[in-house]
């Protein structure tokens, strides 16, 4: 008597990319003029030399949608065949409805689910590791993830250690069930040490009424520097061990635009030379969640990144969390 076959699991494949970014630019020099600072120092500390800040009519809420509808077009797939909205943020417009549900309703959809994920800087990694398991489930056929972050809102902007640092966007994928052995997403990672959760945070929260005016994000740099390295360096390996494959196999690393010597650091440690790795702190800053499919999104919108490439996707972040992704388009 035979064994009962069991049927393999469906594999998600990544089918369409897009990405938005605020109207208006803010430059180091803008800076300062209020802060004592200049472009010197922001450049030579963080690789940063603007940012993107929204303005009135600009929020979580249209940023997502803007890059929802590239992402969708791309792939060729209307908002109706979209099963599910997976929404990384740390700065939703309102406590609830979440992003995902407006996102949902300004997509037209009139179908599926939606709810948002909360891991800091690496919560699109969260997202898309959540998404790939509903495709693998075999609970959703397509699910849309998007990174959107507008951390102008939560920045003291007269204390020059954290303003300078972070600007507003949002990217988004589509995951598609169908991918063949050997592409789409290999392997997510994730991780997570909440005896750090004190080295980045935002204070204030619905059930901690009285501590509003207090909402701005407080860091210990050199600490999450020294912890990113270590982390990230880790997760990276185990990614590249769970798939055996080395370093040298990867095409391009899209990391985290955090700060451009750690991007440099996890480079130089994976032996990858600049050309292969996605930088867009200079231009985006650190855009939280949104970070790394905004990257993504400007090396496919370019051609850099082809069909048939093995991406590294990494992030850390609050918490602290971080984690890794290897995606073969």
């Amino acid at each position: 008597m035979n064994a009962a076959h069991t049927p393999a699991r469906p594999r998600a494949r990544l089918t369409g990319v897009g990405g938005a970014l605020p109207k208006r630019i803010v430059t180091n020099a803008e800076l300062s003029e209020r802060l004592d600072t200049s472009d010197e120092w922001i450049s030579a500390r963080t690789g940063i030399k603007q940012r993107h800040v929204v303005s009135e009519g600009e929020n979580a809420v249209s940023l997502s949608t803007a890059a929802a509808r590239i992402a969708l077009e791309r792939a060729g797939v209307g908002s109706a065949n979209v099963d599910a909205v997976i929404v990384a943020t740390s700065t939703p417009d309102q406590v609830f409805p979440s992003v995902a549900v407006r996102v949902q309703a300004e997509l037209g959809m009139a179908q599926g689910f939606g709810f948002d994920v909360s891991a800091a800087c690496s919560g699109f990694i969260y997202a898309l590791s959540t998404a790939n398991a509903f495709i693998q489930s075999g609970q959703s056929k397509r699910v849309l993830v998007i990174g959107v972050d507008v951390f102008s809102r939560l920045l003291d902007w007269e204390d020059r250690s954290t303003c300078v640092l972070f600007g507003d966007g949002a990217g988004a994928v589509l995951l598609e069930a169908g991918a063949k052995e050997g592409e789409g997403v290999l392997s997510t990672h994730l991780h997570a040490d909440g005896r750090h959760g004190d080295l980045l945070y935002v204070d204030g929260a619905v059930g901690n009424p009285g501590i509003g005016s207090k909402t701005v994000v407080k860091m210990q740099g050199r600490e999450v520097f020294r912890h990113a390295i270590t982390h990230l360096a880790s997760a990276v390996d185990e990614a590249l061990a769970a798939n055996g494959l080395h370093s040298s196999d990867i095409q391009w690393m899209v990391p985290h635009q955090a700060n451009l010597r750690i991007i440099d650091g996890m480079a130089k440690k994976l032996g990858l030379g600049s050309e292969r790795v996605v930088v867009t702190v200079d231009r985006h800053a650190n855009t939280s969640a949104a970070s790394v499919p905004l990257a993504l999104y400007e090396a496919t919108k370019d051609g850099r990144i082809a069909k048939g490439d093995l991406v590294l996707m990494e992030a850390l972040g609050g918490g602290l969390t971080w984690g890794s992704a290897l995606v073969r388009l």
